[in-house]
Order: structure tokens, then C-alpha cells, then sequence
């Protein structure tokens, strides 16, 4: 309960909203709507938009795994991606299925 209410703290602190994350939530779309839509719909701290092709293609060149350990673990290149959105409550099952989703909707 302790890291949750720290969680909390930090995205009052960020300005962020806190969502409690269920075990329930696997799919990838609803991921991304509850997390990952915040950046990468607005293309925030150069988060590739959902379904720019262009800016896409490169990432999705480097393979899935990649990508999938970028947005688990956090990358810095010509943006930031925190790690796991900055939600760390989230399992790396939610993360992979966002990842999936994005991937297969900026194809």
C-alpha cells in the first residue's frame, strides 16, 4: 500500500493523474487509452503519434523486442519514453500488449 500511495504523490507531484492499474487490464488498447495515449497521441516529448507511419518505421525496424524493452525499461534518444510510461504499477504483460497495439495500428 506504501508504494501506491507514493505512486500517487509522485503523479499529484507531475501533475499526472493516478488510475489504479487492475490485473485486468492486459488488453492493449485499453493500455494504451489509460497510459500511453497521453504522449504518443500528442507526440509529447517526441512520442511517435498512433499511426505515423513515418515516424514509426524506423522504431518497428528494430524489432519488437526492442521496442518492448524501451517502453519497460525507459529509452532517452531524441525524446524520453519513461519506463513503463511512467507507471511503474504496470506489468510488463500491459506494457508488451500496448506496444503490440501501437505497432499494429502505425504499420
Amino acid at each position: 500500500m506504501k508504494s501506491r500511495s507514493l505512486i500517487a504523490l509522485a503523479a499529484l507531484a507531475t501533475g499526472l493523474a493516478f488510475v489504479p492499474v487492475s490485473q485486468a487490464l492486459a488488453d492493449g488498447k485499453d493500455t494504451y487509452e489509460k497510459v500511453c495515449k497521453m504522449c504518443h497521441a500528442t507526440g509529447v516529448a517526441n512520442a511517435p503519434k498512433l499511426g505515423d507511419k513515418a515516424a514509426w518505421a524506423p522504431r518497428i525496424a528494430k524489432t519488437t523486442a526492442v521496442l518492448e524493452e524501451h517502453a519497460i525499461k525507459g529509452f532517452k534518444d531524441k525524446g524520453v519514453m519513461p519506463p513503463k510510461g511512467g507507471r511503474a504499477n504496470l506489468s510488463d504483460d500491459d506494457v508488451k500488449a500496448a506496444v503490440a497495439f501501437m505497432v499494429e495500428k502505425s504499420q
